[in-house]
């Protein structure tokens, strides 16, 4: 049966991010079933998810809560349209939202996954200045190496050449700031406070033509794990209230506790005037996002029906039943009185842990927050070199891990740890076990390679 999956895949398949090329060469893992922090392929082969199958899972695989309010909502409604009518877990949801989220943000969006979640926001933004009369304020203010998906909207306000270049004719002109990351050459507090006087040089010179500034609070995700300084988060709402421009918090990879705290904004009591959030929002179950925003926003859009302010904007999906109701019942999982203590301590230990790679050669900018941790694949540590592209040092890297039991996925040269909430301690030490020793293993290798190359 393995055999024959496998050459459908590779027969009939499109994989995302993926050059298929190599792919039709390699041996595949075709995954069967999940139980906990585990994922287990047709063989039998048991792998531990080193990132929450791409960020989306909180509680575990095949949770018995999750499992149960799925199955008891499928007995009554597995879909109906949120055009001219609503749902009863759609509802309560919205209202649940609006209660964990930080103050201010009062109305619920929902759409399918983080791309549309940020494109609602966008359109959302752009919209509510020009109810206010402000039809100049049409520019988003972003980060550079943003990563905000893959629609062409969210594409606009991305930052990554690798990702993006190629559709840049399709989407519309935004602005770009610098991105701290002090390992490039500047202390923490130097790169934050030079990034937060350019933004404010940025918005002094287009206050009138901008609509918002989207950010993801404190870590920029498919952008390479970029941990922002303490305080850069804060800086950037100040910028916003001083300027009058909206501040879009993408929260799709951050939120749903993978900070240590439900959102990674309230580390900095920051209250945005838009958030933005999926992956982690059904616990990895179903796909479903959610855009909120402040009440003033949602008042813009109010007015008799000729004087069309409506928000012409939805999804065939939108508050779908399945996704709502699975999504409540992973929020009730956080309401457990002990959750956030026993996250804390799994953090402090995950932590500790993320230091072993200090030990290895070939890496280097070793970074963490929350259950998120990340390094970069480095040729030359002293000098800060990573290896080269065209060597594939975190696809191979993450080949040797799965040969460990671990399941990782690369950003280029940068590897990524982010276990589902779930784990343990024991399970974090055979995740950081594996990895250490794929690392290890590879480096060699591809060291090896690089001298030979230079020998020759």
């Amino acid at each position: 049966m393995q055999k024959q999956l496998e050459n459908w895949d590779k027969s009939f398949l499109w994989h995302p991010f993926t050059q298929m090329q190599d792919w039709e060469k390699e041996s595949i893992c075709v995954i069967a079933r999940g139980q906990g922090v585990y994922l287990i392929d047709t063989d039998g082969n048991r792998y531990l998810d080193g990132i929450s199958s791409m960020w989306t899972n909180v509680h575990g695989h095949n949770h018995p809560r999750l499992n149960a309010a799925l199955t008891a909502q499928i007995e009554k409604i597995s879909h109906s349209t949120l055009l001219g009518f609503s749902n009863i877990p759609a509802i309560q949801l919205a209202k649940r939202l609006v209660e964990i989220t930080p103050p201010g943000l009062n109305r619920t969006f929902f759409s399918d996954n983080g791309s549309t979640a940020v494109e609602i926001a966008l359109k959302i933004a752009h919209q509510y200045w020009q109810h206010c009369g402000q039809e100049n304020r049409s520019k988003f203010v972003h980060l550079d190496q943003a990563y905000h998906g893959d629609t062409l909207g969210a594409v606009s306000v991305g930052g990554i050449d690798l990702f993006h270049q190629t559709f840049a004719p399709l989407t519309f002109s935004s602005i770009s700031t610098p991105t701290p990351n002090a390992y490039k050459g500047h202390s923490a507090e130097e790169d934050r406070d030079r990034c937060l006087d350019l933004l404010d040089q940025i918005l002094t010179r287009h206050q009138d033509q901008i609509s918002g500034i989207i950010v993801e609070p404190l870590v920029q995700g498919a952008g390479g794990m970029i941990i922002h300084p303490a305080g850069f988060l804060k800086g950037v709402e100040q910028l916003a209230r001083k300027y009058d421009v909206l501040l879009i918090v993408d929260e799709v990879l951050t939120g749903l506790g993978r900070t240590g705290q439900m959102w990674a904004c309230q580390q900095e009591q920051v209250e945005p005037d838009i958030l933005c959030s999926a992956k982690g929002l059904t616990a990895g179950y179903l796909p479903l996002a959610a855009t909120l925003t402040t009440e003033k926003i949602y008042t813009a859009f109010l007015g008799e029906y000729a004087e069309l302010k409506t928000f012409f904007h939805g999804h065939s999906f939108t508050g779908n039943q399945l996704g709502a109701t699975v999504a409540l019942a992973n929020l009730e999982l956080f309401d457990s009185p002990d959750f956030f203590s026993q996250l804390e301590n799994k953090i402090a230990y995950f932590q500790q842990r993320l230091q072993d790679f200090h030990t290895l050669d070939y890496v280097g900018n070793l970074r963490s927050i929350g259950l998120i941790g990340a390094f970069e694949l480095m040729s030359d540590k002293r000098k800060q070199i990573e290896f080269p592209f065209e060597q594939k040092a975190g696809i191979r890297v993450c080949r040797s891990a799965l040969k460990k039991g671990v399941i990782l996925r690369p950003l280029v040269n940068t590897i990524v740890l982010m276990p589902p909430l779930s784990i343990t301690t024991s399970e974090i030490d055979l995740l950081i076990d594996g990895v250490w020793s794929a690392v290890n293993q590879t480096g060699r290798e591809l060291v090896a390679e690089t001298q030979l190359l230079r020998h020759n």
